[in-house]
């Protein structure tokens, strides 16, 4: 069972400092699909990497395509774990400028930053983007014995960052709802109640 968000003790509220509150957006079908694809990838990443220790350690053979292939799946975790992270909380958040803040503070902090990281991922996802495209028209392959058509591995970086970019919008709405209920509420009742 998870451990109950800490509560802002100078301010005396009870509106946690971090994690779920009722204008916190749920995990959808697209973060659920991106945090299977994370843990596909983790178990097939120890895998391989457990045969490969096995077949150099008891027979003196390599497979030459684990520390490609791994690189692949490094990306994509790294990619599709962002929106799973973004829905979850997972994010550090800068505590002793929050704890210090009102409660409607907070929420405005909260909108201003999720603004700016929209406008950051939309960067991301753009650029991204077109490296996927110019990779697509190039026909890159991978100098390697796989030859893997780079397109293929690159794929997740733009995926990650629009699924990103669609999770920060649903931030944003729940940001704007809650300083329309703390404004509303007077601040602590509204806290308490959706």
């Amino acid at each position: 069972m998870a451990e109950p968000p800490e509560l802002i003790a100078e301010s005396s509220s009870e509106q946690p400092l971090h994690g779920p509150d009722p204008w916190t957006p749920d995990e959808t079908l697209l973060e659920r699909l991106c945090q299977r694809l994370c843990e596909l990838a983790l178990v097939a990443s120890v895998v391989m990497i457990g045969a490969e220790v096995i077949a150099r350690a008891l027979f003196h053979f390599s497979f030459e395509v684990t520390d490609e292939v791994g690189g692949y799946l490094l990306v994509a975790i790294s990619f599709l774990s962002l929106p799973v992270s973004q829905v979850h909380h997972g994010f550090h958040h800068v505590e002793f400028v929050q704890a210090r803040l009102s409660p409607r503070g907070r929420a405005w902090s909260r909108l201003i930053f999720d603004l700016m990281c929209i406008f950051c991922v939309a960067i991301l996802f753009w650029q991204l983007a077109r490296l996927e495209l110019g990779t697509w028209r190039a026909e890159d392959v991978a100098p390697t014995i796989l030859g893997t058509p780079l397109w293929i591995p690159r794929l997740t970086m733009p995926l990650g960052a629009m699924v990103l970019l669609l999770t920060l919008l649903r931030t944003v709405i729940g940001d704007w709802r809650r300083i329309a209920a703390l404004g509303l509420g007077g601040g602590q009742r509204a806290a308490r109640e959706p």
